[in-house]
């Protein structure tokens, strides 16, 4: 909680109940839900709180880099408090995105430059196939 209090007096940001809202349920799962099951698990709480609200919410804890977004080719985005570089797969069945943990590619940036010109400045790395209960 001191972290988005921090970076938000830093950026000289209203810090509102909606946005601690959304920061923390994000926090508190390793889904990575989409703006619409963030809304739907917050409206118990937050009756109030509109959609919009909440994609204004993660529009801003991403500016802030305090949250990160994934587009893993769905149509629509998924939202992960994790904001460490780290891989994700999608089950190819039900749409579910899990982290994969224990692995890094820590020179990543650094072998693909010696194939391209670009100047690489960051990279997203998903894997895809099918979940445990899908096989099942």
């Amino acid at each position: 909680m001191d972290n988005i209090t921090t970076v938000f007096k830093e950026k000289k940001l209203k810090l509102t109940p909606q946005r601690i809202a959304v920061y923390k349920y994000l926090q508190s799962t390793k889904e990575h839900p989409s703006a619409e099951v963030i809304y739907k698990a917050l409206q118990p709480t937050y009756p109030t709180m509109s959609l919009a609200t909440v994609y204004k919410a993660l529009k801003t804890l991403i500016e802030v880099e305090l949250i990160i977004e994934l587009n893993v080719g769905e149509g629509n985005f998924r939202y992960d408090g994790n904001t460490s570089s780290h891989p994700h797969i999608q089950c190819l069945t039900c749409g579910k995105v899990d982290d994969i943990e224990g692995i890094t590619f820590p020179n990543i940036l650094e072998d693909v430059k010696q194939y391209t010109s670009y100047e690489v400045l960051a990279n997203k790395i998903y894997f895809y196939g099918i979940c445990e209960n899908c096989k099942n």
